[in-house]
């Protein structure tokens, strides 16, 4: 590579940290189960009456993501309740936060489902308030397995996880709880949705819990019918990535988000265009000049990039590298806007498989 192309990447890479926070919105949005598009029987309980409408089994619940916004809809619409969503659709989990009516909104729901593991950095300190002022903030990918970033699955001694039939297991005591002290464990990769199967055991786990906080046991069949469906979508997804020969099954993205995908079905993470599991970190010159080395190496012929960051920065990789190349937008850590072909999680994972096919056979 040349000099004044390694200047280049270097120009790049210091406005990629610029580019990552201007594609965060603070705009606060929220998405009530007793919406048109998502109807329920109940509307928002205020924390003077929180514990009497749980009692009834009629939920409250905060939802950080709009994945496991979507999958906890399901679950409270069919057992009755209502649920907030904090992030709109489109907004980059790793920097967005809580406006002070959502913090408020954390405190006097029933329940909080966050994703954990560090994901939804920006929020870290408004849940750690939240839960302090009594907040129930209940973190599901801590519970899921987790697999290290470039590696195998997390699995300790007494910890929830899903095998490949989808079970629930918890520890000795039988309980379904999630990291009380709330560490943010970095090398850990928090992006399990794309293992439907332990999105699918999430779901249960969430219905679980909302039974054990509001007593009725409706929940939990509820989640066990929102998990039904999720495992059987997981077929039509491992199809159409099935679909791509195996020389083909290498993946370049924006940043590292995609390692439950490949380690389900076969692919290869050939390298990131942030070196990192967080759209929030900035690479180096050097670092891109090694991706465009990789890219030349491995004949990739496309970047997957993310919906939620700009792709810039991946463009600019793709130009580099002096082949055609095409960079593929994917809904990665956000749904799509209502319409879109990503607007429920089930449809997302269908998208994103078939963007994912296309792209590497195209």
């Amino acid at each position: 590579m040349t000099t004044k192309k390694i200047a280049l990447l270097g120009v790049l890479a210091t406005s990629a940290l610029i580019l990552s926070a201007c594609s965060s919105s603070d705009t606060a949005t929220s998405d009530s189960a007793n919406s048109p598009t998502a109807s329920a029987p109940a509307v928002s309980t205020p924390a003077a009456t929180a514990e009497s409408d749980a009692a009834a089994g009629t939920a409250s619940v905060v939802v950080t993501t709009t994945m496991l916004g979507d999958v906890t809809k399901d679950i409270v619409i069919c057992g009755g309740g209502t649920v907030e969503v904090l992030m709109p659709n489109g907004a980059d989990p790793h920097d967005f936060s809580a406006s002070s009516d959502q913090v408020a909104s954390m405190i006097n729901a029933d329940l909080v489902v966050a994703n954990g593991l560090g994901f939804e950095a920006g929020l870290i300190d408004s849940m750690a308030n939240a839960t302090s002022d009594g907040a129930n903030v209940f973190e599901v990918a801590p519970l899921l397995n987790p697999i290290e970033f470039g590696g195998a699955s997390h699995s300790e001694e007494g910890d929830v996880h899903s095998d490949e039939e989808g079970d629930v297991h918890s520890d000795e005591e039988g309980d379904v709880h999630s990291d009380e002290e709330g560490d943010v464990h970095g090398s850990l990769d928090p992006h399990f949705w794309f293992d439907m199967n332990r999105m699918a055991t999430a779901a249960e786990l969430i219905g679980a819990e909302l039974t054990t906080v509001t007593g009725d046991a409706a929940y939990t069949t509820c989640a066990a019918t929102t998990a039904t469906q999720i495992r059987a979508a997981e077929s039509d997804v491992r199809a159409t990535l099935e679909s791509v020969p195996a020389d083909k099954r290498i993946l370049v993205t924006d940043h590292d988000a995609l390692g439950y995908l490949a380690d389900v079905y076969g692919y290869e993470i050939a390298g990131t265009v942030i070196p990192a599991g967080t759209t929030l970190a900035e690479p180096s010159s050097a670092d891109l000049a090694a991706l465009v080395a990789t890219i030349e190496a491995e004949g990739v012929t496309a970047i997957f990039a993310n919906t939620s960051a700009p792709t810039s920065l991946a463009e600019a990789v793709a130009a580099e590298s002096g082949s055609n190349i095409t960079v593929t937008p994917l809904y990665v850590e956000s749904l799509g806007e209502p319409g879109s072909p990503a607007a429920t999680y089930i449809d997302m994972m269908r998208a994103n498989a078939q963007l994912i096919a296309e792209g590497l056979q195209g």
